[in-house]
C-alpha cells in the first residue's frame, strides 16, 4: 500500500508528521480517525490519485507520527494544534490552498482546520461524524452505551492507557468489529498495520490524549465559535454510514447545518468505515463533490 507514494517527515512546531504524496491534480488532504492511520485511505487513493495529488498523513502521535508529552490542559492534542500541523504541512509541500476530508477524528481536525483556516480550503468533506460539541450535548444512556470509549479514553492517565495496554491488539479488533457493518471488508494487509501501530504505547497515549482534548479545550473552541456565530465558509458534504452514526439511520445533516451554510450529504449503506466498507462509492462521492 502506498509503495509508489513519496514518503516524507515535517517537522511542526512540536510534532514530526509521516506523510504520503502521490498522484497528480489539485491538491486533497485526506486525514484518518481512530483507532487507524493513513493506511485507512489506501482503497479510496487507488481511485482519487487519478484525479488528485493526495497528501495522506498521521496525525501527531498516530502511527509513524510524532507528538509532543502529554500536557495537564490537553492542548498538544486539541483539535487546534492538529489542525496547525497540516497548515505546516501543507505549506510545506507548496500548497497554500487545497481540498479537505477527513474521517472520525480526522474529520475533527478537519473542521477546526476550516474554522481557524478558512483562507486555506476550497471543500471540506467530513466522513461519519457531526461536531464534537454536538456529541456530547447529545449523550444520554443509549448513546454512552453506543459511544462509551469517549468518555473511557478521556479518563485521567494513566487509567485506559494501562488497561488497554495489557491488550491492545483485543481492543483494536474489539472497537473495528463494534463499528464496522462488514468487519471483513478490512483487508488484511491494513488490519495487520493498524494492529503494528497501535501496539506501540506511544500510540495509545496519544490517542488518549486526543480523547481527553475532545471532552476539554475541543469543547471550549467548539463553544467559542457557537457563540460568537463563526461558521465554515467553503462548501461542506457530509458522507455516513447508515449503519453507524448515532446509532440509527438518522441524517446528520441539520446537525451540520448549525455550523455551515453550503452543505450536502451522501449516506451509505455500510457502517463507519465507510472509506473501506464501501471504498467505491466513497470514493465516487468524493470525486463528484471535490470535482465541482
Amino acid at each position: 500500500m502506498f509503495d509508489d507514494f513519496e514518503k516524507r517527515r515535517i517537522q511542526t512546531d512540536d510534532a514530526e508528521i509521516f506523510v504520503c504524496r502521490g498522484g497528480s491534480g489539485p491538491p486533497l488532504l485526506l486525514l484518518h480517525g481512530y483507532p487507524q492511520n493513513h493506511v485507512m485511505w489506501h482503497a479510496v487513493a487507488t481511485q482519487l490519485r487519478h484525479h488528485f495529488t493526495l497528501v495522506i498523513p498521521d496525525l501527531r502521535g498516530y502511527g509513524e507520527s510524532k507528538g509532543p508529552e502529554p500536557d495537564p490542559e490537553h492542548q498538544g492534542y486539541s483539535k487546534r494544534a492538529m489542525a496547525q500541523d497540516m497548515v505546516e504541512v501543507m505549506s510545506a509541500l507548496g500548497y497554500e490552498q487545497f481540498l479537505l476530508a477527513g474521517h472520525d477524528r480526522g474529520a475533527r481536525v478537519g473542521y477546526r482546520l476550516v474554522l481557524d483556516h478558512p483562507e486555506r480550503v476550497l471543500r471540506f468533506a467530513a466522513l461519519d461524524i457531526v461536531p464534537t460539541l454536538a456529541v456530547w450535548e447529545r449523550m444520554n444512556k443509549d448513546v454512552a452505551m453506543r459511544t462509551y470509549h469517549w468518555p473511557f479514553l478521556a479518563q485521567p492517565a494513566p487509567l485506559p492507557e494501562r488497561l488497554i495496554g495489557h491488550d491492545p491488539e483485543f481492543y483494536l479488533r474489539h472497537l473495528l468489529a463494534q463499528w464496522a457493518g462488514r468487519v471483513e471488508a478490512i483487508t488484511a494487509p491494513a488490519l495487520a498495520e493498524y494492529i503494528r501501530h497501535f501496539n506501540k504505547p506511544s500510540v495509545i497515549e496519544a490517542t488518549c490524549e486526543d480523547y481527553r482534548a475532545g471532552a476539554t479545550v475541543d469543547l471550549e473552541h467548539d463553544r467559542a465559535d457557537r457563540n460568537s456565530g463563526r461558521r465554515i465558509q467553503c462548501p461542506m458534504l457530509v458522507v455516513w454510514g447508515r449503519g453507524f452514526l448515532a446509532g440509527q439511520a438518522e441524517s446528520p445533516l441539520s446537525v451540520w447545518r448549525d455550523w455551515a451554510d453550503d452543505v450536502q450529504e451522501v449516506a451509505l449503506d455500510c457502517g463507519h468505515f465507510v472509506a473501506e466498507e464501501e471504498p467505491d462509492a466513497c470514493a465516487a462521492a468524493l470525486r463528484n463533490f471535490f470535482g465541482e
